[in-house]
């Protein structure tokens, strides 16, 4: 996406496009069998975290919400998982884009109102995504007594820019999907890369999708950041 808002030769493009990058690069297949076996890894974890509550965050509404929102991660990253697999295999498609999904959806009774309410959801999460940017919430599951100051300090700026990225880009996906709905037209929706395109295509489109890339990019460091510091309970799940 960087490359496509400073003409380096980039494309904004989702996570198949992306898979495709890589499997292009020089050792491509064993990249994308760490990649998929990465992508397993955090399937499960989000399923102990859907199913077992291992931080202890309790059982009500909100937290149940959580949970269940576990759940959905744990079922998309598997998804990914195997399509990278499918694509070191030569096995692997394009699969549905989000407006075949979308088209699905508005068939079924009631369809209309089921993709508002995903698209609203899909904004609720941009928006709470944005609200822990602000407020620094991802500090209570790390392991702060570990870090020195200096890799704290930059660690809660790749965070906050970075989900700070994310909210956005969930914004711009929700959106659409409830453009698609109410004008009854699945091809208005879209998914990350048609989120990232969206943006490139806007007023000094260019600037904003680096600076939504550059978030993204610092998304990935907080997470390397989260790899080594993420607080995870070792006792006996009750």
């Amino acid at each position: 996406a960087m490359g496509a808002a400073f003409g380096t030769g980039g494309r904004a493009t989702g996570q198949h496009g992306a898979f495709e990058v890589v499997a292009e690069s020089p050792f491509g297949s064993v990249l994308l069998g760490l990649i998929a076996v990465g992508f397993l890894g955090y399937a499960l974890w989000r399923s102990v975290q859907a199913i077992a509550d291992p931080d202890k965050e309790g059982a009500d509404v909100k937290t149940l919400g959580k949970r269940v929102g576990y759940g959905v991660s744990a079922f998309v990253y598997a998804g990914f998982a195997f399509s990278a697999v499918g694509l070191i295999l030569g096995t692997a498609s394009d699969g549905r884009s989000p407006d075949d999904w979308t088209a699905l959806l508005l068939s079924w009774p009631l369809g209309q109102l089921l993709v508002v309410s995903i698209g609203a959801a899909v904004i609720g999460v941009g928006l709470h995504e944005l609200y822990q940017a602000y407020k620094a919430g991802f500090l209570e599951y790390l392991k702060l007594g570990e870090m020195g100051e200096k890799a704290r300090k930059w660690i809660v700026r790749w965070g906050r820019l970075g989900i700070a990225a994310r909210g956005i880009v969930f914004g711009v996906v929700g959106t659409f999907l409830i453009r698609a709905a109410l004008e009854y037209d699945p091809q208005q929706a879209r998914g990350l890369g048609g989120a990232l395109q969206t943006l490139a295509q806007q007023p000094v489109g260019p600037w904003l999708l680096g600076a939504v890339a550059f978030g993204l990019i610092a998304y990935g460091l907080f997470m390397l950041a989260v790899a080594r510091y993420r607080r995870i309970p070792t006792g006996r799940v009750q």
